[in-house]
């Protein structure tokens, strides 16, 4: 059998209660190779594991509930629930998001309830200002369950951005997915669950969605660069002479020359534990790359300041290859503390070095993503 259809039996079964497992995709966190990247993961309980008690009634430990008031266990039963836990800076979150605003909207008079729960990663994340304005931007309308203390992530034993967890109408989570991919098997243990529950009509056809800019999905094939954090905690393959000075202010330069991966400071940068700070203007920052896409997650230090900056690829302004951040010459402003599409190469990918110059100090930079 394709594939496809191993997963489509596979996930057919976990809907009638046959405990499975897959192989990982990537998920936030996690070591793989780029080869394994490509393959969904999806884990099933067997039939008639209930979930702990202290699982959707963790829900009532949100520190803030958006588009929706607060729900309760009492509120949901009945209802078939999907639990998306996400955080807005995720890539790889954003790439499933069409498809999660799909299903809400599809389903909804049929019984089932999305809750987005929005577990931040970095500090900036845990600004309720900030999530607002990233669930307007990117036109989130189902609930959102804001858990800056982990409260309900903990209480889901979850480990992973983006994770689904499918909970049927007597409260029980049937199934658990994590990472990107295998839309239409989730969607089948969502229609599944909502038959179950008695709904009518429930159509066996996927959605159709036209995922754009941020939100299309990766170009696996060409990806050669994996997530890498710019802060000293977690960073990799940091290639400034003299290394990192941690949480200090210091003058640094880029190499002569980077290896795939590399990446290296320019200017008078402070490097955090979970952040690089520019402390001057005109610093840069260098990365050499592989991949279709490059996102750098950025913002201002100070709320409601800007700075602008200027990209180039191989020294030159990106025109063609240009993210939905910048214009053909390489140009752009800092505005929020988010990620920033900065690169999007047209075909033939190929290996190339990527500066981004800031005209102005305040700004942090957290991390680089890739698809």
């Amino acid at each position: 059998m394709k594939t496809k259809e191993l997963l489509a039996a596979a996930v057919l079964a976990t809907a009638i209660g046959a405990p499975i497992a897959g192989v990982a995709a990537e998920m936030k966190g996690q070591s793989m190779t780029f080869a394994e990247l490509r393959v969904p993961f999806l884990h099933g309980f067997s039939a008639g594991q209930t979930a702990s008690q202290t699982e959707l009634a963790s829900l009532e430990r949100a520190n803030e509930w958006l588009n929706s008031p607060p729900l309760t266990p009492a509120a949901l039963r009945g209802k078939v629930v999907l639990i998306d836990f996400w955080t807005y800076t995720c890539i790889n979150w954003r790439r499933t998001l069409p498809y999660v605003r799909a299903w809400a909207k599809k389903y909804k008079d049929q019984g089932l309830v999305v809750i987005g729960v929005h577990a931040p990663e970095f500090a900036f994340e845990k600004n309720i200002n900030n999530v607002r304005w990233a669930v307007k931007d990117m036109r989130i309308d189902y609930p959102i369950a804001v858990d800056n203390d982990h409260v309900i992530w903990r209480a889901f034993r979850n480990q992973y951005w983006p994770a689904l967890y499918f909970i049927d109408a007597q409260g029980r989570v049937r199934h658990h997915y994590s990472g990107e991919g295998a839309y239409e098997q989730s969607e089948m243990i969502l229609q599944e669950l909502l038959r179950e529950a008695g709904a009518a009509g429930v159509s066996r056809e996927p959605v159709k969605v036209d995922a754009r800019g941020l939100d299309a999905a990766a170009d696996w094939g060409s990806l050669k660069s994996p997530e890498n954090y710019v802060g000293y905690e977690r960073t990799e393959n940091f290639a400034s002479p003299g290394g990192a000075v941690l949480d200090k202010p210091r003058m640094y330069e880029a190499p002569a020359r980077l290896r795939l991966n590399e990446w290296a400071l320019s200017g008078d940068w402070t490097v955090k534990k979970d952040a690089s700070a520019l402390n001057k203007p005109n610093g840069s920052i260098t990365y050499r790359f592989h991949a279709r896409d490059l996102h750098l997650v950025m913002g201002p230090a100070a709320p409601g300041t800007s700075v602008k900056f200027r990209v180039r690829i191989d020294g030159q302004p990106p025109g063609a290859a240009h993210g939905v951040d910048v214009d053909e010459q390489g140009a752009g402003t800092v505005t929020e503390q988010r990620m920033y599409q900065l690169i999007r190469q047209p075909q033939p990918i190929a290996e190339r070095q990527f500066e981004i110059e800031f005209f102005g100090s305040g700004v942090e930079a957290f991390s680089f993503t890739f698809g």
